[in-house]
């Protein structure tokens, strides 16, 4: 007669973890601590919302100062065009934020147009 094991004498059995317990240096426990502690979900998500916040707050600032001083015609409706394309911008920094992978992606893709709007209107006159 055939004996038959339990499913979790099986599973058991079959899948077995090694745990490193050997002692550590206390730097190398801190920086485990530490990254543990950002390795948590809610850490992503705070920075994503910093960046959807600030970042698109930023980008839209530099896109409303860069359209008005690029785009040609009336003064007045270069800035009025963009404030309002602004707006869109900043809707859009914000869906970026949180369609990414990873929050670093979120910053970079924000803050890297930001810089080079920034540039390019400081280069054109802006803020002399």
């Amino acid at each position: 007669m055939a004996t038959f094991s339990t499913g979790s004498d099986a599973i058991n059995r079959n899948c077995r973890i090694t745990v490193d317990r050997s002692p550590s240096t206390a730097n190398t426990t801190a920086n485990t601590r530490l990254a543990t502690f950002f390795a948590r979900p809610g850490w992503g998500v705070f920075s994503r919302s910093m960046a959807a916040i600030f970042g698109g707050y930023a980008l839209a600032a530099v896109t409303s100062v860069f359209c008005a001083l690029a785009l040609p015609g009336a003064r007045g409706q270069t800035v009025l065009t963009g404030m309002l394309l602004a707006i869109v911008v900043c809707a859009c920094a914000a869906l970026w934020a949180f369609a990414t992978r990873t929050a670093l992606r979120a910053w970079i893709g924000i803050l890297l147009p930001t810089v080079v709007m920034a540039a390019v209107a400081r280069a054109l006159g802006a803020w002399a």
